[in-house]
């Protein structure tokens, strides 16, 4: 058996990205709206509002959200070592934003829902105790958004730190409180006018309104959160960047291209180059340097001596 050392060819596997700040922020977040959903659907159920308990219920999913985005933080960090996961951990907080998206559609269905049946079934609103319970559950959505808001934007001199503006998981928590705020507001525009107006209608209709915004929240965290799950989410230019790079030398063509995402900012490559003078792979991924963010690159190698290869053709 061979014992030849091979170190230096080894590809590195870790892609994941380590969000210490991101992770500690969110459990804060977590406990705060724990805290205000569980008064917001006693105070909603108990003041007959339900902008109130939309928001109250709106928050328990929210909750749940972030339980999943700690638990995506937590198992990216345990195995981002392990070689089970072919290209590591890294596609973690990918998976977590998309559960958090899904977990936004729901809370607007259910907004839906529940708005609807208040429309023909209209109930008591309690306005003075829903609009103090609201500006409470308001004001902790701001403090909420002001700690991930800030987190999303540090930029430290730790490698998994400064690329947190790609992180899905934590980009899917900020969209959940964010939502929580919009929910609180349209509560309290319902519950300021329905009592000085008797507009007691607004009330479900708010509900509608958040439940709009809310699901194109999701389906735009869904749409580039699933892209990436399926290897999809390579644009057209980065393609031809890299068929640009190895073709610059007259007698290189890809006749074989696979480029996918295995983290917030690392790609992966599989290359085949055909040649009539072919060099070791290293001299094409130099070629691959400019790029950018090309972290584990494959190529193969193959010579040809038949005059098709210098035919145009080829391609990926």
């Amino acid at each position: 058996m061979n014992q030849h050392p091979v170190d230096k060819w080894r590809h590195r596997h870790e892609f994941t990205l380590i969000h210490q700040k991101g992770e500690k922020r969110t459990l804060y977040v977590l406990l705060l709206t724990a805290a205000v959903m569980i008064v917001e659907i006693i105070a909603g159920t108990a003041f007959g509002s339900m902008a109130l308990l939309a928001d109250g219920w709106h928050m328990a999913t929210h909750t749940a959200a972030f339980l999943i985005t700690l638990f995506a933080y937590r198992h990216a960090r345990l195995h981002r070592n392990d070689p089970a996961y072919a290209f590591g951990t890294g596609k973690v907080s990918v998976l977590g934003g998309f559960a958090s998206a899904v977990a936004l559609a729901m809370v607007a269905l259910f907004m839906v829902i529940e708005s609807t049946e208040r429309f023909f079934e209209p109930r008591h609103i309690r306005y003075n105790e829903a609009i103090a319970v609201a500006m409470i559950g308001l004001l902790v959505n701001l403090v909420s958004a002001g700690l991930l808001h800030h987190t999303g934007e540090n930029h430290g001199s730790d490698r998994h730190e400064k690329h947190s503006s790609s992180d899905h998981n934590l980009r899917g928590a900020y969209v959940h409180v964010l939502a929580d705020a919009v929910t609180s507001i349209l509560a309290l525009i319902a519950l300021g006018l329905g009592s000085l107006y008797a507009l007691g209608w607004l009330d479900p209709a708010m509900g509608m309104a958040g439940a709009v915004i809310i699901f194109r929240w999701s389906f735009s965290l869904l749409r580039e959160t699933g892209a990436i799950l399926l290897d999809r989410s390579i644009g057209s230019d980065r393609f031809q960047a890299i068929r640009t790079a190895v073709e610059k030398e007259p007698d290189n063509q890809i006749a074989d291209m696979h480029v996918w995402k295995v983290g917030p900012r690392d790609y992966a490559a599989i290359l085949s180059v055909v040649t009539h003078s072919p060099r070791n792979p290293d001299h094409y991924k130099a070629l691959l340097r400019p790029v950018g963010d090309l972290s584990h690159v494959t190529i193969e190698v193959n010579r040809c001596d038949d005059p098709a290869c210098d035919a145009p053709g080829i391609s990926a």
